[in-house]
């Protein structure tokens, strides 16, 4: 029996099948919380993992990085295979692969290992948080969709709030140590994939002669890949006028063209130029990139920050997070409920934007010794920016294309975001790690010290060189997160340019509809 809501406004949809629908989505909301969690567990106790497994600072970003290149890699890929094969099958099979990644995780013994475990399960994270959004949107129709994207916000904001705080406990508890940062979620995961087999049902609609445009994928995740590359070791390794940038640059300009002209070809593209060109799709990718700079840039940088430029614990970092993570549980929760009473988006993504960019322009006069109280009050406006834009982007999308296209869409929004992610993280942590690494050097050479240890273990440090390396993180972190001002700068300028619309009621566009949104798209 099938689970999707097939009628037209919110006022028909009874309490009976909201109950429905919600049992539907215990297994989803489930899987997209440990795949959540999978991130934000291991921020607040990255330090002290990087620390255990002897890495460097870079690698300390190329922990995350990993995940996140693997999930924009992946996330287009799960989405067309939503709009051509069973998505149930599909996200249990997402859940399995992030299951292998975390147990090899758990067990790695070097950053390298380490950092290919978190690359694997990046895959499946792809195909969760991808999944679930497709599965909704098959279910439910836009209008009343606004209410379970509020769930689904709040879910994240849950596992986002909990997960600083799980890690910081695990990683303080002797007798658990940091791997159970990773096997946690085991347990949890193997719960969704038994909810999910006892509680959705959709109708499969299979597709003859289906065609997966791997190379397209393979190009695009080359290209990003070997900018990042470039972008993490360029002035360290080499110099910025060198061969080696020269190639690097040159080709991930390359690879990223011919995806360009493979995507422009294929019979199925990963990427659907057509659904990128139109208007309120290239917006909210400009809107998703922005966000997601700023957004993973946050949760990465911050819970660092307090603890080597604050000298706080992994459990303590956890809770000084809690601002920004209540500010998305309540802002997607309540605009989540006017949107699906108004059917109005516009005003919300607009509101969220300028949230962000206030918050981050704060968060961009931080030092060591900034008052709590005005780190509370920025975090939490970048919390409810985030809570505000991040699921609203990809509903204006879903609206705007008929259901047979909601994989493709949705998927190609989550990749812009997870890709704005990978690069803010990887280009601020870039610029954090030079930033710092000059300002230990000088610091250092003044004082006529040196450091007996790793920069990332302050605590057996001599305590003048504590305060150096203290100083050189609050400083240092000021300066990306006024870059990620800049970055949510644009999101305000894509949500202004948004046109307003009403969220249709119906799960599908009707062929007078869509005939009215073709024609308002060529216009755009």
């Amino acid at each position: 029996m099938s689970t999707a809501v097939n009628e037209s406004g919110p006022s028909d949809i009874s309490p009976a099948a909201r109950r429905k629908v919600l049992k539907a989505l215990s297994g989803l909301l489930l899987a997209l919380f440990v795949s959540t969690l999978s991130s934000t567990v291991v921020s607040s106790a990255l330090p002290k993992i990087i620390g255990a497994v002897h890495g460097s600072q870079t690698q300390y970003t190329w922990v995350v990085t990993a995940t996140l290149l693997t999930t924009t890699a992946t996330t287009p890929i799960w989405g067309k295979l939503a709009d051509l094969f069973s998505k149930k099958t599909l996200v249990q099979v997402s859940i399995a692969v992030f299951v292998l990644g975390a147990v090899a995780s758990g067990v790695s013994q070097t950053a390298g290992q380490l950092i290919a475990s978190r690359a694997l399960q990046g895959v499946g994270v792809g195909g969760v948080q991808a999944l679930v959004q497709i599965t909704l949107a098959a279910m439910i129709p836009p209008r009343e969709r606004g209410r379970y994207s509020g769930y689904l916000s709040s879910v994240t904001a849950t596992s986002t709030i909990g997960g600083p705080l799980l890690g910081g406990v695990i990683v303080d508890t002797s007798w658990l140590g940091w791997r159970w940062c990773f096997f946690v979620g085991v347990p949890i995961a193997a719960v969704a994939l038994f909810l999910l087999q006892r509680t959705l049902n959709l109708p499969v609609l299979r597709r003859e002669n289906v065609r997966i445009d791997y190379l397209g994928a393979t190009l695009i995740a080359s290209g990003v890949s070997v900018l990042l590359v470039w972008v993490s070791f360029v002035d360290n390794s080499f110099g910025w006028a060198s061969w080696q940038t020269a190639a690097m640059v040159g080709g991930g300009l390359v690879l990223i063209g011919a995806a360009v002209r493979v995507e422009s070809r294929a019979a199925e593209p990963v990427v659907p130029l057509g659904i990128v060109k139109q208007r309120t799709t290239a917006l909210a990718i400009v809107g998703s990139l922005s966000v997601g700079t700023a957004m993973f840039g946050a949760a990465v940088f911050l819970s660092q920050y307090f603890q080597l430029g604050r000298g706080h614990s992994p459990t303590e970092a956890g809770l000084l997070t809690i601002p920004m993570m209540a500010g998305i549980l309540i802002a997607s929760t309540v605009a989540g409920r006017m949107i699906s009473r108004s059917g109005k988006i516009k005003p919300f993504i607009i509101t969220g934007a300028v949230l962000l960019t206030v918050g981050f322009a704060v968060l961009g006069t931080i030092d060591s010794r900034t008052p709590m109280l005005l780190l509370g009050v920025a975090m939490l406006c970048v919390g409810m920016g985030v809570g505000m834009t991040l699921q609203n982007l990809v509903l204006v999308v879903q609206n705007t294309v008929p259901l047979k296209d909601i994989g493709a869409a949705s998927s190609t929004v989550s990749f812009f975001r997870s890709l704005g992610g990978t690069i803010g993280v990887s280009v601020l942590g870039a610029v954090l790690a030079r930033h710092v690494q000059d300002q230990i050097g000088h610091g250092l050479a003044s004082a006529g010290l040196r450091s007996t240890g790793a920069v990332t273990d302050v605590g057996a440090q001599p305590a003048a060189v504590q305060e150096i390396i203290r100083v050189a993180y609050g400083d240092a972190t000021a300066q990306i997160f006024l870059l990620s001002a800049g970055a949510a700068v644009l999101a305000v300028i894509a949500a202004i340019l948004l046109k307003p619309v009403s969220l249709r009621s119906s799960l599908d566009l009707t062929e007078k509809s869509e005939a009215t949104a073709t024609v308002a798209a060529e216009a755009g």
